[in-house]
């Protein structure tokens, strides 16, 4: 199709630039689903019934449909495919779906991703078309009504995920915090309450994301013990910052779980209460001990802190001697999971693009539609989350298993053997 194009490199329908590349995302779907179906028909090519006709085969074309993605607005007709196949279980015939573009997709998982940050930026409904449709060369399938739609959809999303049993979620670390973005919660002092946990395969998942009053004990005692309702076992390990709601609630509602207290919070923390011209020396003292070779080095590195800065400054020396076990706890655990144990980093690379692009505002309508929104982008992030380094290791954490300064105890005595 050819497009008239002005001085500018305009055409009718936008940018000349912007055509070349819908039309090469229109070429590049329709050959990779023609590819799809001809690959499927390749390997059923030798099913054949009675009269030996094919069981499977090409049967012209569906309507056309417009997709939503990335590049724009693009038109596919998607090749059909007849299946006289019958599944022998269940005595139905057997229909071929596409895993590249679904009968029911309008809409590429990327613009379902942004959505809920544009709402959370205070886009209202009814802007969605303006404002997206120089960019994407229309906007079907971005109507007022189907974004009101999704927007319920979201809020019930995020009610069913609270909802869900966790009998069968084993989480052995758990990563706890409280996030601030700006976002409109119901109270002032309102933030997001997080779990994050790594299962006993080593991956990692969001458990809950909760409303809480200022990181409260009761406010986190509420959230753990609906996790504890739902079958969420002790975890081997929880590390969160230095707020004492969450660790009074732990030791009510999680017991048997240890606490490490994230490195980077306590850093800041300690960094803070001191003068600035001592605060560079302290901070890479602070460093040696966290990153300390195992447990014995990093005592003895605590041992000079307190010596290099006690005298001086005894409250903030007191930050890291009197809660010395909990800062190292960590050492007790696989040396190839201590990178992901000293601090609460999981949730604060998480969070700190929501907090990045969102702003206080009324476009979400309510806390809870804002909260859904925080909830979809966090879910979206979760599909790009890696396992933890060694996850087999994960296992042996959860069966008991003995690690001495980052390595299996069992290990270490057949060495000295």
């Amino acid at each position: 199709m050819l497009s008239v194009v002005n001085e500018d490199g305009a055409t009718e329908t936008g940018s000349l630039i912007d055509e070349i590349v819908r039309e090469g995302a229109r070429r590049m779907l329709a050959a990779a689903l023609e590819a799809e179906v001809d690959q499927c028909i390749a390997e059923l090519a030798g099913q054949r019934d009675e009269a030996g006709r094919r069981l499977v085969v090409r049967n012209g074309r569906h309507r056309p449909r417009t997709v939503t993605t990335a590049a724009g607005l693009v038109k596919v007709a998607a090749p059909r495919v007849n299946g006289r196949r019958v599944d022998d279980a269940s005595g139905e015939r057997m229909r071929f779906s596409s895993k590249i573009l679904a009968p029911w997709c309008r809409r590429s998982p990327k613009i379902s991703e942004v959505l809920p940050l544009l709402y959370l930026h205070g886009l209202s409904s009814g802007d969605f078309v303006p404002a997206l449709e120089q960019f994407l060369g229309g906007a079907a399938g971005l109507s007022s009504a189907t974004v009101t739609r999704l927007a319920k959809q979201w809020a019930e999303d995020h009610a069913a995920f609270q909802r869900r049993d966790l009998t069968e979620s084993d989480y052995v670390y758990v990563w706890a915090d409280g996030v601030h973005p700006k976002i409109r919660l119901s109270q002032t002092h309102s933030c997001l309450l997080v779990l994050m946990g790594v299962r006993v395969d080593g991956t990692r998942e969001l458990i809950a994301i909760a409303e809480g009053l200022r990181e409260s004990t009761e406010s986190w005692s509420d959230l753990l013990r609906d996790c504890r309702r739902r079958g969420m076992r002790d975890p081997m390990l929880v590390v969160g910052d230095g707020a004492m709601g969450l660790w009074r609630a732990l030791a009510e509602v999680f017991p048997a779980a240890r606490h490490q207290r994230c490195w980077v919070h306590r850093t800041r923390n300690v960094v803070n209460a001191l003068p600035k011209s001592a605060q560079p020396g302290a901070k890479k003292a602070l460093q040696e001990i966290c990153n300390a070779e195992d447990r014995a080095h990093a005592g003895k590195a605590v041992t000079a802190f307190e010596k290099a800065y006690g005298a001086k400054w005894p409250k903030a020396v007191k930050k890291i001697t009197g809660e010395a076990g909990e800062l190292l706890a960590f050492y007790d655990f696989p040396a190839e999971h201590w990178i992901h144990l000293r601090t609460t980093n999981p949730i604060e690379s998480t969070f700190s693009t929501v907090k990045l692009r969102t702003k206080v505002t009324r476009g979400a309508g309510s806390p809870a539609a804002a909260l859904a929104m925080v909830f979809k982008l966090v879910e979206s992030a979760q599909a790009r989350w890696r396992a933890v380094t060694a996850p087999h290791l994960v296992a042996l954490v959860r069966n008991g298993a003995r690690f001495e300064n980052g390595h299996l105890a069992e290990q270490d005595e057949t060495r000295a053997a």
